[in-house]
């Protein structure tokens, strides 16, 4: 009898027999926890009023959640890879389930904050480790499916926040929001520890304690300069001190991540033209995507006059598609490549935003709806693919630098996405009105349709110049088949 230990997971006759198991457990809390980056935005306001904030104040909410992902990923990314991802991945989802408990008492700001912080460190090590143990777990002939349901979960968690979140609000207390965490975590997790293996893949090394601080403060300064930029003006002092500040302490990190042995992000990983490409497409897809988040509630409640709970349901149909196509997608790319695939979604997401963008108060709820609809179908073309593309190009022993990369992406989208959104609706609105513009301004929707159709038009353009840039490399790829095939 051999009881000698799997080479791989694919050598590992029960791990094989659970693997569709063990990714339902990985894909609930990647769920809850982009859920949770987007899900509060629509109980700001009953917050501010139960806690007696100001506005600008509660939005530090939601973005010290996005801050404090982006600020651990990475340094959890190479945890994974030294101490093994599955490790780092249970701990992760005993602190967001914990930092939701937390959150639910919100007895003040900085509790709520602190609750906020313990969420986000406890979903940085999940989101960290999740595409890496599905490219350990899975047959390169089901990994595109795999990771492409992981993608459609990222993505439904990101999107359907609002949604989600309006009902709840509007049924529940607000607190409900994070204490749904609570409930079905504990029931995940005792999911995942009976069905999660044991870490088959880790590497010796060193933290890389220089650059996981610089990068840290890098993020801290360049968003805390971006947020409050919008309510002091990018041409106060201080923001321009933070931005300033947030280029040379990049600079400096990039300087010494090149020329460390053990560094925490392996900027080699981006020689891989094929791993850049997917990297930075992924990220302008994730800001567009939030351009139409921050916007859409505003649209459907102030200029449609939906209620929330109407709204709520009309933005569903973003997730809805998504959910239908992407595994289709991710399926179809094991067969047929991701490189079409990807420039599919990429026209179909141009071609929406467009719709949106001459979007007024008279267009009919329908339509809006199809335009809505068919921004969740091209998502669902693009993310699971250019996932599967991601994680395909890297070696074993870096897939959880890899897939750490590929969340922080994501995240700094989401957290981009918003800061750009924001910065030119309220820019153009300020154009138009001819004085400075913060929020809608009551009888005047004109003014924020113009705002919301140039913040639009943006993102379309922002996603045309991605197809561009896919179509060249799909170019490529079948120019090089075609050498291959005549030699």
């Amino acid at each position: 009898m051999n009881t000698s230990k799997p080479l791989t997971y694919q050598d590992d006759p029960t791990v094989q027999k659970r693997r569709w198991m063990i990714l339902i457990s990985i894909n609930m809390f990647t769920f809850m926890s982009t859920l949770d980056a987007s899900i509060v935005n629509v109980a700001l306001p009953q917050i501010s009023r139960d806690l007696h904030l100001p506005i600008a104040s509660s939005q530090w909410i939601v973005t010290i959640y996005l801050m404090t992902i982006c600020v651990f990923i990475l340094l959890f990314g190479r945890l994974g890879d030294m101490l093994g991802k599955l490790r780092i991945f249970k701990i992760g989802t005993a602190l967001f389930v914990l930092g939701s408990l937390l959150c639910g008492f919100g007895l003040n700001l900085n509790f709520l904050l602190v609750g906020r912080v313990v969420q986000a460190i406890g979903a940085s090590m999940t989101m960290a480790n999740n595409f890496g143990i599905a490219t350990d777990i899975f047959p390169r002939s089901e990994r595109g499916r795999a990771l492409g349901l992981i993608g459609t979960f990222v993505s439904l968690g990101s999107i359907t926040g609002p949604g989600i979140g309006g009902l709840v609000v509007s049924t529940l207390s607000w607190n409900y929001i994070f204490w749904i965490n609570v409930s079905i975590g504990l029931v995940v997790m005792i999911l995942g520890w009976r069905v999660l293996p044991k870490d088959l893949f880790a590497s010796r090394g060193r933290l890389d304690w220089a650059g996981t601080s610089v990068f840290g403060l890098f993020i801290i300064a360049l968003f805390s300069g971006l947020l409050l930029g919008q309510h002091l003006g990018f041409n106060d002092g201080r923001i321009l001190g933070s931005l300033f500040l947030s280029a040379v302490l990049l600079i400096v990190f990039i300087i010494m991540e090149w020329h460390i042995d053990q560094p925490m992000l392996q900027l080699r990983l981006f020689k891989n033209l094929m791993f850049s490409v997917s990297i930075f497409c992924g990220y302008l897809v994730f800001l567009s995507n939030f351009c139409f988040n921050i916007i859409a509630p505003f649209y459907t409640q102030d200029i449609l006059h939906l209620s929330a709970g109407h709204s709520g349901l009309l933005l569903m149909l973003f997730p809805i598609m998504m959910a239908v196509i992407a595994p289709f997608s991710g399926a179809l790319s094991d067969k047929i490549g991701s490189e079409i695939l990807t420039f599919i979604g990429l026209l179909v997401l141009v071609a929406a935003q467009i719709g949106l963008g001459f979007l007024n108060g008279e267009s009919s709820i329908i339509y809006a709806g199809v335009l809505i609809a068919l921004l969740g179908a091209g998502s669902g073309f693009f993310m699971s693919p250019n996932n599967s593309l991601v994680m395909s190009t890297v070696p074993k022993n870096q897939l959880g630098s890899a897939g750490s990369v590929n969340a922080l992406i994501r995240n700094l989208g989401m957290i981009s996405g918003i800061t750009f959104a924001t910065t030119l609706l309220f820019a153009s609105m300020s154009q138009a009105a001819g004085y400075q513009v913060t929020g809608m301004i009551p009888g005047h929707p004109a003014i924020f349709l113009h705002g919301m159709h140039i913040v639009f038009l943006a993102s379309a353009g922002i996603c045309a110049f991605c197809a561009v840039i896919t179509g060249i490399r799909l170019l490529n790829a079948r120019h090089q088949m075609h050498s291959k095939a005549v030699s």
